[in-house]
């Protein structure tokens, strides 16, 4: 590649880097104009990073952060594994479809917020409850991805299976589930937005762990540079889980490829 060549395909990666840099820029100078009007309520993205530092220095950000992480993968998980399977019975079965029907459209709308006060009477502060709340979220998206994924299988399969005799289980596992397989992680890909936001959400609502905990700490607190820090690092952990379940599902497709 000759140096013009590279240039410009180093210009091309930080291309999209370059809005960030300026908002960044633009928040940094109004932060520090805000400060030297007397205004102690903003907090210029340095401080934000030199706080920052110190969270990950004492270890509080790695505390946090792993609670929020393993509290919305369980979750994601539990919702995930029953959403998928009722989503391929209902996908299979019209009647079965038809019969809850009624039930999911009542229950689906209900904000997961809301189950707050309940999970919180039937298991208090911690683990359990936000568990509840993120597996009640990510429950309602993936079953019903699932059961459109399901339904637009092709048809001719379906009658292989039966020709076949193929048990229901093994129709699920040995045609179903390969079939949707680029529809099933696109659901995953939103379950895995959808679980980080409702455990933050909980966290800062309600459960003392994790690290919408700690950011809501460090507004009642008045340190504004803290709470940024902590925004900030909600961002680029959720940037960062996003990027893998990309990559994951590009290996993924990459290898039923190579078996196809």
């Amino acid at each position: 590649m000759t140096e013009a060549g590279a240039a410009r395909a180093m210009l091309l990666r930080l291309r999209p880097w370059v809005l960030p840099a300026l908002l960044l820029a633009l928040f940094e100078w109004y932060a520090r104009r805000a400060a030297a009007l007397g205004s102690d309520a903003l907090a210029p993205p340095s401080a934000a990073l030199k706080a920052f530092a110190g969270a990950a220095t004492d270890g509080s950000l790695w505390q946090a952060t792993g609670f929020t992480l393993g509290t919305a993968a369980l979750g994601l998980l539990l919702g995930a594994v029953l959403g998928i399977a009722l989503g391929i019975v209902l996908g299979l079965s019209r009647r079965a479809a038809q019969i809850g029907a009624l039930s999911i459209e009542v229950l689906r709308p209900v904000p997961s917020v809301a189950l707050i006060p309940l999970a919180m009477l039937m298991f208090g502060f911690g683990l359990r409850m936000e568990l509840a709340i993120v597996a009640f979220a990510t429950f309602w998206p993936l079953l019903v991805l699932v059961q459109a994924a399901v339904q637009q299988v092709e048809p001719r399969l379906l009658e292989v299976s039966r020709v076949l005799g193929l048990s229901a289980r093994d129709r699920a596992l040995k045609i179903v589930l390969p079939a949707i397989v680029p529809r099933l992680f696109v659901a995953l890909r939103l379950g895995v937005a959808v679980a980080l936001v409702v455990a933050v959400t909980v966290e800062i609502a309600a459960n003392p762990h994790g690290m919408g905990y700690a950011m809501m700490i460090a507004q009642q607190s008045f340190d504004p540079a803290l709470m940024l820090a902590w925004l900030g690092w909600i961002g680029v952990v959720g940037f960062v889980v996003n990027a893998a379940m990309q990559r994951l599902q590009r290996h993924v497709a990459r290898r039923m490829g190579s078996v196809a």
